[in-house]
C-alpha cells in the first residue's frame, strides 16, 4: 500500500457512530409513521373530537331573532346567552372587511387548504428555538374559524398543544365542504366583538350603527384589528391602544396591495371615530311592544292551574288569546320540518311587525314631552305634603291604609324578595330599606346616580305618573305606535296591554250606540238633566254624581249630553236599558276584561287596558266594524323563507244605523264638547276627529280616546295606584293629562310628508241622511248635526 493509498482510503467509523446513525434513522422513520398515524387517527376522530360530517356540513349556527318595522326599520332583537349574533351573507359584507381580514390574519388564505405550512414553521423556529413570546400564531382563518366552532377554551400549554392538530384536521375537512367565500362568511358571523356584538353584522351596529355592508376602510380595519384580542383592543374602553392596532391592519392592507402609500399615509393620521350603540332590551324603539310580543309569541297553553287562585281574568284573557289570535303561543303552535320548536332566541327568525319607526318615535316623543311637564306640575302641587306621593285627603285614604300600602310594596319589590329568600325579619327589611346606598334613579332629564336609602327611592318612583299608548289603523288592525309607559329601563310594567283602569266616560259611547240601535232613542232624543235617584241590583239607592250644573233641570238631547260627557243622562239611559245586554255588547267589540253587569257600568268604573279600548273604538272608525290589533304581518326563517303569514281579523258590531248615529255625536266631542282642545293651539288639529274623554272619581284616571278615517288611538295618564293622583281637576281631568299626549303626536304625524296621512280624509257619510227619524230635535242642534256630517264633503 503507497502513501497515497493510505490517504485516499476511508477511515472505519466507529461501531457506537453507525448505530447512533442507524437509531436516528430508526426514531425519524417511526416518528413519521406515528405522525401519520397520528394524524389519521385525529382525522377519523379515533384521537380527539371530530365533529361528524353532517355536523361540519350543516355547523349548529345560533343567530339572534330580529324585530323589524313595517318601514323597514330594525327594531330591536331577541338572543340570550349565545350573543346578538345577526346572520350576514357574504354580499352583505363590505369588501374591505374581507381584504382586511385576509390581509392582517391570513396572507395566504386564498393559496392553502387550511393550514399554511410556512406560517406553521415560522411560528415554531420563533417559539420554540428563539423563544420568542410574541412570535404571531400560525393559524390560518379557517383554523381560527375551527376553533370557533368546535375547541372549548384550553386550560394551559398542554392542552393547547392537543387542540392544534384537532382543529388542523377540522380546517382541512372544513376546506373540502366549503369555499373560501363561505369560510369567510362564517368566520365573520361567529366571532365576538364584545357589547354583545357578535358577528360582523351587530358589530357594524353596535360601534358604527350601519349596515356591514356600508363599512368604510377606517371601519373595517378598526374592527378586523378587534380580532387579535377583542378585549385588549377595545375601541371603547381604550381608543388609543385600539388606534394604533387599526393602523397596523392598515399597513398590512397596504402590503397586501389593497391600500396605496398616499391611502394609508392619509388612514393612518386620521382618529379612532365610533357611533357607540350599546345593544340592550331595554334600551332603542317600542321596547314595549317588543316585551309585549315576546310574551305572545312565547305564551303556553293556558293552564288553570299555572295561574293564581285570585286572577281568574288573566287565565281568561290568555284562554281567548289562545283560541283566536294566532300569534300568541306561536312558539308552542308552530313547527320546524323537523318537528321541533322555533326558538326565538337563537333561530334568527326575522319578525316582521306593523309598528311604523316613525309614528313610534313620533308616540314616545309625544309620551316624553307631555309627561315631562306634567310630572313638574305633580310635584310642586305635592310639595310639603306629608303623605307625598299619595292624596292628603284623609276620607279616601287613611294614614293605616297609606302605611300598609308603602309596606306592601317594599315587601313586592326586587330588594324586598331577595331579602324573603336570605330569611331577613320584617324588622331587618325595614332598616335595609332606611340605610342609604348608591343608586340610579329616573329623571326626564336622564338618568341621576344618588345616594338615598331604597324606602325614599320607592317613594320617589311612585310619584311618578304612568301612562299608556297605542295607535292602529281601524280597517286593518295594524299597530302603528305602542308606549306603555315613561321609559321602560325604570317602569317595565306596561300599562297598555297589562295594566287595567276604570275607563270612566270613555265607555259612554259604548252606551249611546246601544241605544242608538233601539227604536227608543236617537241623537235628538230628550232626558231631564237632573240627578236621578235609582235602586240597584241590591237594592240601594243610588244617586249619580256630575261634574257639573249646565242646564241642569231642562230637558236636553243625548247629542248635548254626550258631547258634554253628562252623568245623569247617561244613568237614565241605562235605567231604560239592559246592563247584561251592555256587557254582552262591549265584549263583543273586544274587551275581554270583566264587566259588572250593574247600572253604574255606564259611568265607567270597569277596568280595561288601553289595548281593550282601542280594539273596541275601532269600530267607530269603521263602520261598526271591530278590527282586532295585529302586531305582526309575517314570520321568516334566517334565510327569509316565510314561515308564517297574518291577516287582519274584523267582525261587524255595530248597525250603519247605530253607526251613522254615534259617529255624528262622537266628532262633535272633539268639535264641540271636551275633546275641543285638540282644536286648539298647540294643536290646532283640524283632521275630521271623533273622540272622548274620560276621568274618573278624585282624577285617579285621565283617558282621551281619538279616531280619524285613518288612525285610532288611545291614551291613560295615572298614578301608580289610584291613590297618588292630582287634587284639582284642572291638571287631573282626561282633557288634561291624556289629551295632549295624542295632540302632540297626531300634530307630529300629519306634519311627517312621508307618511301620507291627511287632515283632509273624511269619513264615509251619505249624503241627505237622518239621524234623528222623525225626532224633533232643537234647531241649533239639527244645525250641528248637518254641519259636522257636511264636513265630510269638504
Amino acid at each position: 500500500m503507497t502513501p497515497t493509498d493510505r490517504h485516499t482510503s476511508p477511515r472505519p467509523r466507529k461501531p457506537w457512530v453507525s448505530a447512533a446513525i442507524k437509531w436516528l434513522w430508526i426514531c425519524f422513520v417511526a416518528f413519521i409513521i406515528f405522525t401519520g398515524v397520528f394524524f389519521v387517527l385525529v382525522y377519523n376522530g379515533v384521537i380527539g373530537y371530530m365533529p361528524p360530517i353532517e355536523e361540519l356540513k350543516n355547523p349548529q349556527d345560533k343567530f339572534a331573532s330580529v324585530i323589524y318595522s313595517s318601514d323597514g326599520e330594525e327594531l330591536g332583537r331577541y338572543f340570550r346567552n349565545t350573543g346578538n349574533r345577526v346572520y350576514a351573507d357574504f354580499d352583505e359584507i363590505s369588501p374591505t372587511v374581507v381584504n382586511a381580514l385576509i390581509a392582517t390574519e391570513d396572507a395566504r388564505f386564498d393559496d392553502h387548504s387550511g393550514i399554511d405550512v410556512k406560517a406553521v414553521a415560522r411560528a415554531l423556529l420563533k417559539t420554540v428555538v428563539l423563544r420568542q413570546k410574541n412570535a404571531g400564531g400560525g393559524s390560518t382563518i379557517t383554523q381560527q374559524l375551527a376553533k370557533q366552532l368546535y375547541t372549548p377554551p384550553s386550560n394551559g400549554f398542554l392542552s393547547r398543544a392537543v387542540q392544534k392538530p384537532i382543529e388542523w384536521m377540522i380546517a382541512i375537512k372544513l376546506e373540502r365542504f366549503y369555499s373560501k367565500e363561505e369560510i369567510l362568511k362564517m368566520y365573520l358571523n361567529q366571532f365576538d366583538f364584545l357589547y354583545n356584538a357578535v358577528g360582523i353584522k351587530s358589530a357594524a351596529k353596535v360601534y358604527f350603527n350601519k349596515d356591514a355592508a356600508d363599512l368604510d376602510t377606517l371601519e373595517a380595519a378598526t374592527l378586523i384589528g378587534m380580532v387579535k384580542n377583542p378585549s385588549y383592543f377595545n375601541p371603547v374602553r381604550h381608543p388609543e391602544r385600539t388606534r394604533a392596532r387599526r393602523n397596523v391592519v392598515l399597513e398590512q392592507m397596504y402590503k397586501d396591495d389593497k391600500l396605496s402609500k398616499e391611502e394609508l399615509a392619509d388612514l393612518k393620521q386620521r382618529p379612532l371615530t365610533l357611533d357607540f350603540q350599546r345593544v340592550d332590551h331595554k334600551e332603542g324603539l317600542a321596547p314595549y311592544f317588543r316585551e309585549e310580543l315576546r310574551r305572545m309569541l312565547s305564551a303556553k297553553r293556558p293552564e288553570r292551574s299555572a295561574y293564581p287562585e285570585w286572577d281568574d281574568q288573566k287565565f281568561i284573557d290568555d284562554s281567548t288569546a289562545w283560541a283566536n289570535n294566532p300569534l300568541f303561543g306561536w312558539i308552542e303552535k308552530t313547527r320546524k320540518p323537523d318537528g321541533t320548536k322555533y326558538d326565538i332566541y337563537n333561530d334568527g327568525l326575522k319578525i316582521y311587525t306593523t309598528i311604523d319607526s316613525r309614528m313610534q318615535r313620533y308616540a314616545e316623543e309625544a309620551v316624553e314631552e307631555h309627561m315631562s311637564g306634567l310630572q313638574k306640575a305633580f310635584f310642586r302641587e305635592k310639595r310639603g305634603s306629608s303623605t307625598a306621593p299619595y292624596t292628603s285627603n284623609r276620607g279616601e285614604l287613611s294614614d293605616e291604609q297609606r302605611r300598609r300600602l308603602i309596606n306592601t310594596a317594599m315587601k313586592q319589590s326586587e330588594r324586598g324578595r331577595v331579602a324573603r329568600v336570605a330569611g331577613l325579619s320584617d324588622d331587618e327589611l325595614r332598616r335595609q330599606f332606611d340605610t342609604p346606598c348608591e343608586m340610579t334613579v329616573f329623571s326626564y332629564e336622564g338618568p341621576v346616580d344618588t345616594v338615598m336609602t331604597p324606602m325614599d327611592s320607592l317613594l320617589y318612583t311612585k310619584s311618578f305618573l304612568r301612562t299608556g299608548f297605542m295607535s292602529m289603523d281601524p280597517a286593518t288592525g295594524f299597530v302603528k305606535a305602542y308606549v306603555g309607559g315613561p321609559d321602560f329601563r325604570f317602569f317595565q310594567y306596561d300599562m297598555v296591554s297589562t295594566g287595567k283602569r276604570q275607563v270612566g266616560s270613555t265607555i259612554k259611547p259604548f252606551l249611546y250606540t246601544y241605544a242608538f240601535e233601539t227604536d227608543e232613542f236617537t241623537p235628538c232624543s230628550k232626558l231631564l238633566n237632573d240627578q236621578p235617584t235609582f235602586y240597584d241590583e241590591n237594592g240601594r239607592i243610588w244617586q249619580p254624581r256630575n261634574s257639573g250644573s249646565a242646564r241642569r233641570g231642562e230637558m236636553v238631547d243625548l247629542y248635548w249630553a254626550l258631547t258634554n260627557s253628562n252623568n245623569w243622562i247617561s244613568a237614565r239611559i241605562m235605567d231604560r236599558l239592559s246592563p247584561a245586554e251592555l256587557v254582552k255588547r262591549m265584549h263583543s267589540y273586544g274587551i275581554t276584561s270583566k264587566l259588572p253587569a250593574v247600572k253604574s257600568l255606564c259611568l265607567g268604573p270597569a277596568e280595561i287596558s288601553v289595548k281593550e279600548m282601542v280594539t273596541a273604538y275601532s269600530a267607530f272608525a269603521n263602520k261598526g266594524m271591530k278590527s282586532d290589533p295585529m302586531f305582526v304581518t309575517a314570520i321568516a326563517d334566517a334565510n327569509g323563507n316565510i314561515i308564517s303569514d297574518f291577516s287582519p281579523s274584523q267582525m261587524e258590531v255595530i248597525t250603519l244605523k247605530g253607526y251613522y248615529r254615534i259617529l255624528s255625536v262622537l266628532l262633535n266631542v272633539v268639535d264641540s264638547g271636551t275633546g275641543n282642545r285638540l282644536r286648539r293651539p298647540p294643536y290646532s288639529i283640524t283632521a275630521q276627529t271623533g273622540g272622548k274623554t274620560g276621568t274618573t272619581n278624585d282624577n285617579a284616571d285621565g283617558w282621551f280616546m281619538a279616531f280619524t278615517p285613518d288612525l285610532v288611538s288611545g291614551t291613560w295618564v295615572g298614578g301608580e295606584e289610584r291613590y297618588i293622583h292630582f287634587n284639582s281637576m284642572a291638571n287631573g281631568q282626561g282633557a288634561a293629562m291624556a289629551l295632549p299626549i295624542y295632540g302632540r303626536y297626531i300634530a307630529k304625524v300629519y306634519a311627517d310628508p312621508t307618511l301620507h296621512y291627511s287632515q283632509n280624509a273624511k269619513f264615509d257619510i251619505p249624503a241627505g241622511i237622518n239621524i234623528c227619524e222623525g225626532e224633533e230635535p232643537d234647531h241649533d242642534v239639527q244645525e250641528t248635526v248637518e254641519e259636522t256630517i257636511s264636513g265630510a264633503f269638504d
